[in-house]
C-alpha cells in the first residue's frame, strides 16, 4: 500500500525553523530519508518552495480565478511530502511518527489510491494505465544505462 505523508506547519513551526541552523535541519531530514531508503519504503519525497512563489486556481468562478501567493493561513500550507510503500496503515503511522518535526508541525497521512480502487473495465482507467506504462518505458529508455543512455 502506498501512503502520502503531507507536511504542514503553522506560524510556531515556521518561526522555530528560522531559529535552527540550516545544516541541522538538512541533517535531520537527511537521516530520516536515509532510514526510509534503507528500509525500502520511500518512493518519493520533496520539499516545496515558499508559498509566496506559488498560486491558487479557484474553480468557484468561470473561468477559474488564478491568485498569486502567499495565500491562505500558515496552518493551511502544504510544505512537502513523502510517498511510502508500506504493508499497512499502522506502518505508515510508525514512519510518520519518526519524522524530525517539532511543535507546530503536522503530518497528514493518506492512502494513495491504486488501480485496484477503480473499476478495471472503465475506458479512462484503462487509458491511464497505458499512459503510465508509456511514461515508465520512456524513463527507462532515457535513464543512465537504459536503451538510450
Amino acid at each position: 500500500m502506498q501512503y502520502m505523508l503531507i507536511m504542514r506547519s503553522n506560524d510556531e513551526a515556521v518561526e522555530a525553523y528560522k531559529e535552527m541552523p540550516f545544516e541541522q535541519v538538512i541533517e535531520a531530514m537527511g537521516k530520516y530519508n536515509e532510514s526510509m531508503v534503507e528500509a525500502g519504503v520511500l518512493l518519493a519525497g520533496e520539499g516545496l518552495s515558499d508559498a509566496s512563489e506559488g498560486f491558487v486556481v479557484d474553480f468557484s468562478a468561470d473561468p477559474p480565478l488564478v491568485t498569486d501567493g502567499p495565500y491562505g493561513e500558515t496552518r493551511e500550507l502544504f510544505n512537502g511530502f513523502w510517498i511510502l510503500d508500506v504493508a499497512s496503515k499502522e506502518e505508515a503511522a510508525e514512519w510518520a511518527q519518526r519524522c524530525p518535526l517539532g511543535p507546530g508541525s503536522k503530518l497528514e497521512v493518506r492512502r494513495v489510491q491504486g488501480a485496484d480502487d477503480f473499476p478495471a473495465d472503465n475506458e479512462w482507467i484503462q487509458k491511464e494505465e497505458g499512459w503510465r506504462e508509456q511514461e515508465a518505458a520512456k524513463r527507462a529508455a532515457t535513464a543512465p544505462g537504459g536503451a538510450a543512455g
